[in-house]
């Protein structure tokens, strides 16, 4: 097993001398280049997990970048320091604030006595080595993130000359600084003047030119504008948008009105105070006299007007309404349109005849029956939902905190039955003011929303915060519940926004309709119900104002049942797969980010708080099914195909498929069909879903189709070509497995039973066929040919966007033994007599299966302790009673065919197990380990060593126990 010294050494060789020889690439050098996954916030973050101490020495800082390390850097348990400048003033006094509130981390000044310094280098001790990041990159968002980087990562033994260097070149910049503190920072911002922003380029002479005061759409708003103009040209009179908050839909709408040009237009919203600003803002496109806009609100009834804005109640009520001819409006505009199932609403749209109506919402998806999509003639134009508006860069970036809520001295913490004296408890005020000053803003004023459950526990912890103080200011709170005045509210936030409150605290009253556009921390101090709510109020926080470069969000997670819905929330996934789910966790823990600029950060705790909610929920649930199937079906105007949950990303079609066999079976259980399909029909859509609908190999499917459109047969020499052009594997053993699954021979006696024991396709005479009862079936019955076609696209859907294609293993997704099995090209399906391993002669292949938390009861002779040893190597163990001379060991130990690594965490995330590559085995040693009654029991222990290592992410995921109090650094 090589050391430190000796995995430098061969990484070295590996990256510098020789890429074919075999090293654990776990120091090995490395260009960051920020392109894909290879960021520099991942490679510091990556290295920060296993280092001691660190120098960074940057000429540039913002608190934007700050935020992204943050959680990193409190979990970092050594020493730091960072040695930055004041070099063309681009470092402003918030960033060094942000700097001295970093606990542990020492910052120095460089006064750069000759020319300008401009520093860029990252580096790490470890106990026997040191790793540098030398290049291009400042601790900037977008140097970390998005800006194409030239970093070169590499590491040195501490003899090695290189060493010597960087420490000397270190020492002397500690030499020419200052350390930073509070009244250095003081007087720097005493005379700071911050650095000109970059002008725009004026347009081209060719272009139209650009009016003073012209308001112009960005590439997004363009997008729809064209799409939107396109319904009106095909004859369409109603169309609804959807738009996420903070993304200018009114913009958006006014554009559109400046678009079409009305004689005149009503726009109708539902609460008066939002009025004002969208008068603003048509003034603003429409470029029109304000005379020309008037209102209908209160005792105001200026309806002669070319532009009138009104509420839903002024103008809703019958005295009002008869003032309007039903056709005076020739463009209607409604705000907020996903409240138009009410009452009001419908006697509105019912009594108005515009030539065009438009809807805008960032929430169409309803709990009650009202169909949104249809009041519009299911006409969306144009859908931009959270995710995909932070990576346009529409919406201010946020970093999100999940922390651990508040823990008494007897161990409680705050769950969905907490009392009110917990949940307002002097200590909990405290545990809130120590996350807020460590995760929120040092260096700006806070504008902040803390939403609570409870109006009882707003109140008494207003009170409470009032008594305290983050960064030796009191605190100033204001409570604001349903019970206010919209006057107060009005004022609350006007405080806010002039800077005479920290916080409002609420419970759920800005979830939507408020525009505060300078509010920059949003607290969470509740369960999350809904991940429709937990959206709306991180939407409070994301629009973009002057002077605010991003927002901070701290969710407070204790052990709630519904924790599983923040995940959910975050990432826009609506899968109602928890594979998904997980992976997405990871992957955000892996690259740092996600969204753009954005990233989400959890701490030790609270992750596994999530991860553990995941595993107890159950997402597939009929009630959930049945809601994402409404919400689907009222956008369609028809019950959804597969094909239609793959395409709008909306629940996963192998889970809404599985729920009962097949998703003709579901229908009938939702109501949605006139009948249920015959047992013969019910057998090939069950194995079609059951088994290939997944997408892991598209070969099955692309011969089925084959065979559907050329009639029933299809030469076996032909096939091979099609898969050649498809670029699929096309060898004969893969052939060979496709023929066996087809004709049901993989599949063991039970499954064979199951899915009808016929075959779907032989292979005779070198010819496939469909089997003639197949084919009977699909020309009786327009109904099973539709739903055996739907299978077949979604799964080839499937395998193009979601797997690898080609019908191989894919490093990082998750596959079950059979499915192993199945892509390994093995004869039979033996899932059931894998046991850990199982070397396949006749496929030469050994998958090796890894569940690395063991439950309690295992029997100790089958309790291996296999271990990591680092992201590129395992101990392992080979089955109990097995020696050195076993067949099977000797086929591992000797790498006669090639291993392949699978991995889960533990048994209650199910039968499947994340593909970690393939492995080599060395050091193999025959061992014995304890058995049951005390007995002993000769065992095999030897390293696999991987091809390439695991994501760092993954890694510490598996190799963390659930439940697990980890403390923080």
């Amino acid at each position: 097993m090589s050391t430190v010294p000796g995995q430098i050494r061969l990484d070295n060789a590996f990256g510098f001398i020789d890429s074919t020889l075999e090293s654990d690439q776990i120091f090995h050098p490395l260009l960051v280049s920020n392109q894909g996954t290879n960021t520099m916030l991942k490679s510091i973050r990556d290295e920060l997990r296993r280092s001691k101490r660190f120098v960074f020495s940057v000429a540039f800082v913002t608190p934007s970048a700050i935020a992204m390390l943050k959680q990193a850097l409190l979990e970092f348990a050594g020493e730091g320091t960072i040695i930055t400048s004041t070099y063309l003033g681009f470092n402003s006094p918030a960033a060094f604030r942000e700097l001295l509130n970093l606990p542990g981390v020492k910052a120095h000044i460089h006064r750069a006595p000759k020319g300008g310094f401009h520093a860029k280098g990252y580096l790490f001790d470890q106990e026997e080595s040191l790793t540098a990041i030398i290049g291009s990159s400042n601790l900037t968002d977008t140097a970390l993130l998005t800006n194409h980087e030239w970093n070169l990562r590499f590491s040195a033994l501490p003899g090695g000359d290189i060493v010597e260097q960087l420490r000397q070149a270190v020492g002397v910049q500690l030499e020419e600084s200052t350390p930073l503190t509070s009244a250095w920072v003081d007087r720097y911002e005493a005379t700071y003047v911050p650095p000109p922003r970059h002008t725009p380029m004026t347009p081209d002479a060719d272009d139209d030119p650009i009016l003073p005061g012209t308001v112009v759409p960005n590439a997004m708003q363009s997008e729809a504008l064209v799409e939107i103009q396109q319904l009106r040209d095909a004859g369409e009179r109603r169309a609804v948008v959807i738009s996420a908050t903070g993304t200018g839909k009114t913009i958006l709408s006014a554009l559109d009105v400046r678009a079409a040009n009305p004689d005149r237009m009503l726009f109708v919203v539902h609460r008066e105070q939002i009025l004002d600003r969208a008068i603003d803002e048509f003034q603003r496109v429409l470029d029109a006299p304000a005379s020309d806009f008037g209102k209908l609100v209160g005792t105001r009834r200026e309806l002669d007007r070319r532009y009138v804005f009104a509420t839903i109640q002024s103008l809703s009520r019958p005295e009002n309404l008869q003032l309007v001819a039903p056709d005076a409006f020739d463009y209607v505009l409604i705000d907020e349109v996903h409240r138009a199932g009410a009452r009001s609403y419908q006697r509105l749209i019912d009594y108005l005849r515009p030539d065009f109506l438009l809807g805008i919402t960032a929430t169409p998806e309803r709990t009650d029956d009202f169909n949104v999509f249809e009041m519009f003639d299911f006409n969306v134009p144009y859908e931009i939902r959270l995710q995909k508006a932070l990576e346009e860069d529409m919406l201010a970036p946020f970093h999100y905190y999940g922390v651990t809520d508040f823990e008494t001295k007897e161990g409680e913490v705050i769950d969905d039955a907490a009392q009110l004296g917990q949940l307002v408890a002097p200590e909990r005020a405290d545990h809130l003011v120590r996350a807020i000053t460590t995760y929120g803003h040092a260096g700006v004023p806070v504008r902040g929303l803390l939403f609570c459950s409870r109006k009882d526990e707003a109140s008494e912890l207003a009170r409470l915060l009032n008594e305290r103080e983050v960064h030796g200011k009191r605190l100033r709170t204001r409570v604001l519940t349903g019970d206010d005045t919209i006057a107060a509210r009005e004022a609350a936030v006007d405080q806010l926004e002039r800077g005479e409150l920290d916080y409002i605290v609420t419970v759920d009253v800005f979830n939507e309709g408020i525009d505060i556009p300078t509010v920059n921390q949003v607290v969470m101090l509740r369960q999350t119900q809904s991940s429709i709510v937990f959206t709306q109020q991180l939407g409070r926080g994301l629009r973009k104002a002057a002077g605010k470069e991003h927002l901070i969000v701290i969710d407070f997670i204790g052990n709630y049942t519904n924790n599983y819905l923040i995940p959910i929330a975050l990432f826009g996934d609506s899968s109602l797969n928890k594979d998904s789910i997980r992976k997405k966790i990871i992957d955000a823990q892996e690259a740092g980010a996600i969204s753009g600029l954005s990233s989400v950060n959890f701490d030790k705790i609270a992750r596994e708080r999530i991860f553990d909610s995941l595993a107890k929920t159950s997402l597939d649930g009929m009630q959930n099914l049945k809601r994402t199937f409404v919400e689907l079906e009222n956008r369609l105007g028809h019950a959804p195909r597969l094909m239609d949950f793959a395409r709008f990303e909306a629940a996963d079609p192998t889970v809404v498929a599985a729920k009962r066999g097949n998703y003709w079976n579901l229908l009938s259980a939702l109501k949605r069909a006139d009948d249920s399909p015959s047992r013969a029909e019910e057998a090939v859509l069950t194995f079609l879903s059951a088994e290939l609908l997944n997408g892991k190999r598209p070969h099955e499917l692309l011969l089925i189709r084959s065979l559907l459109d050329r009639g029933v047969a299809l030469m076996e020499a032909d096939y091979v070509a099609l898969l050649k052009k498809n670029e699929c594997k096309s060898d004969a053993a893969t052939v060979r497995s496709v023929r066996r699954i087809l004709s049901l021979e993989f599949f063991t006696e039970a499954e064979r039973r199951k899915y009808g024991d016929a075959p779907i396709v032989s292979l005779v005479d070198g010819v496939f066929r469909l089997r003639p009862e197949v084919s009977d079936l699909l020309a009786a019955s327009d109904t099973f040919a539709a739903h055996v076609n739907d299978v077949i696209e979604t799964g080839l859907y499937l395998a193009r966007h979601r797997h690898r294609w080609t019908g191989t293993l894919e490093v990082g997704r998750r596959y079950s033994r059979k499915d192993a099995c199945r892509l390994l090209n093995w004869d039979s399906n033996e899932q059931s007599t894998i046991y850990g391993y199982k070397v396949d002669y006749r496929s030469n292949t050994c998958p090796i299966f890894i569940t690395y938390h063991k439950d309690d009861d295992v029997s100790a002779s089958t309790r291996y302790e296999d271990e990591f040893i680092n992201e590129s190597a395992l101990t392992w163990y080979t089955r109990s009673r097995r020696t050195l001379q076993s067949k099977e060991v000797k086929a591992i130990v000797e790498n006669r065919m090639p291993l392949y690594l699978f991995a889960k965490k533990d048994d209650a995330e199910g039968t499947d197990f994340y593909y970690l590559g393939q492995a080599r085995s060395t050091d193999a040693r025959q061992q014995q380990m304890p058995g049951d009654n005390g007995t002993r029991l000769d065992v095999v222990t030897m390293k696999l060593g991987m091809q390439s290592p695991i994501e760092s992410s993954l890694y510490e995921y598996l190799v963390t126990r659930s439940g697990s109090s980890v403390p923080m650094g």
